[in-house]
């Protein structure tokens, strides 16, 4: 798998928004991609030095409209947390 193929996206929210000053990021990954994979993905896209990743699979919620329902799609979170002595991710510096 390529880098950008494993990180689909950035979550912005709150809660990732307090951790941004703390240097731990969260991203949706691609649910079949380990820790390791994510690792070197993060490392590779932003040239910063990753201490560790925590996993959550999400499953997806029961949506209703009308009579009719369905569920969202399920989705892998990623929460990488970088050393003390890297740089922070550029992306996420205008946003803290």
């Amino acid at each position: 798998m390529r880098t950008f193929d494993i990180i689909r996206r950035p979550i912005l929210s709150e809660k990732t928004y307090a951790d941004i000053a703390n240097k731990k990021y969260a991203f949706i990954v691609d649910k079949s991609a380990n820790k390791v994979e994510i690792k070197k993905a993060v490392e590779e896209a932003f040239g910063v030095k990753v201490k560790s990743v925590n996993t959550a699979n999400v499953d997806g919620k029961i949506k209703r409209q009308g009579k009719t329902q369905g569920y969202t799609n399920d989705y892998k979170k990623a929460y990488v947390t970088l050393t003390a002595d890297s740089k922070a991710i550029e992306f996420f510096e205008s946003l803290s």
